[in-house]
C-alpha cells in the first residue's frame, strides 16, 4: 500500500506538464489533491476523482492565505505540499541582466514559495505524515554568468525550504529539494524526435520520486537536496 494513500495533498502549478502528471499519480496511489491555480484547473486534471481547485494568485500573500483557509476547511487538514510553481528567466551576461527579470523570478519562485508554506504551515505540522517537496536547479551548486538570477532566485527557495525542514525537526513532516538541470516532457519528445535532450529528467521520474516521497521515514527524508539528473548516456 502507497504511503500516500488517503492523504490530502496541496499541488501547486498543476497546471503544468509536471504538475498534471504528479496530480494524476497522486490520485492513482488513492491521494486527495487540492490544486491551487492561477485560473480553473485544467480540464485533463479537472474530472479525476478527488481532485479540487482553488484560485489563487500565490505571489500575493492574502490571496494565498485564503485558498489555505479554504483548502482546511473543505478538507479539514493537509499531509503535503509539492510546490510546483517554475518560471526561467536568463540568457543574458551578468552584467546586462534585466530587473524585472529578477522580479519575476522573485515573484515566482520564492515569495510563492514564502506564502504558501506560511498559510498551510500549522496544517504540515500537525499531520501524522506530512511531506513538502520543491523542484530546483542544478544550477545552485554552480552558477553561471548568463543564468545568475535564475540560480539565485532558485539559491533562495532552497534556503527557505531547509529552513521549513529545520522547523519540522524531530516533528511527523519533512521539507525536501529534488534538483534538475531540465525537465523532459512527452511533448518535446514527440516535437523533437530525433533529438536525445542529455541529462533532461524525464518528468515522470520525477513525479514518481514526489509521489513515493510517503514511502520513506520522515527522520530520512527531512532536510535532504537530492540530485535527479540522467548520468550521459541513461537513455534521457
Amino acid at each position: 500500500m502507497s504511503g500516500v494513500q488517503g492523504r490530502t495533498v496541496v499541488v501547486t502549478g498543476a497546471n503544468g506538464a509536471l504538475g498534471q502528471e504528479v496530480v494524476r499519480r497522486l490520485v492513482a496511489e488513492g491521494a486527495t489533491v487540492a490544486a491551487i491555480v492561477r485560473g480553473e484547473v485544467a480540464a485533463e486534471i479537472a474530472e479525476l476523482p478527488g481532485v479540487s481547485g482553488y484560485r489563487a494568485d500565490l505571489s500575493d500573500h492574502a490571496a494565498t492565505a485564503d485558498a489555505g483557509r479554504a483548502i482546511l476547511a473543505e478538507h479539514g487538514g493537509v499531509d503535503g505540499l509539492l510546490h510546483l510553481v517554475g518560471g526561467w528567466r536568463g540568457g543574458t551576461p551578468i552584467d546586462e541582466a534585466d530587473p524585472a527579470d529578477w522580479d519575476f523570478l522573485e515573484q515566482g519562485l520564492i515569495r510563492s514559495l514564502q506564502n504558501t508554506t506560511q498559510a498551510l504551515y500549522p496544517a504540515l505540522a500537525a499531520s501524522s505524515d506530512a511531506r513538502v517537496a520543491i523542484i530546483s536547479s542544478v544550477s545552485v551548486a554552480k552558477p553561471t554568468a548568463s543564468n545568475a538570477a535564475y540560480a539565485s532566485a532558485k539559491a533562495a527557495a532552497e534556503a527557505w525550504t531547509l529552513a521549513l525542514a529545520d522547523a519540522f525537526s524531530g516533528g511527523s513532516a519533512a521539507a525536501v529539494i529534488l534538483r534538475v538541470m531540465a525537465l523532459l516532457t512527452p511533448q518535446m519528445r514527440a516535437d523533437q524526435p530525433e533529438r536525445k535532450f542529455p541529462r533532461y529528467t524525464p518528468i515522470g521520474d520525477v513525479a514518481e520520486r514526489l509521489v513515493g516521497l510517503w514511502d520513506v521515514p520522515v527522520g530520512e527524508v527531512n532536510g535532504t537536496v537530492v540530485t535527479l539528473v540522467p548520468e550521459p548516456g541513461a537513455g534521457a
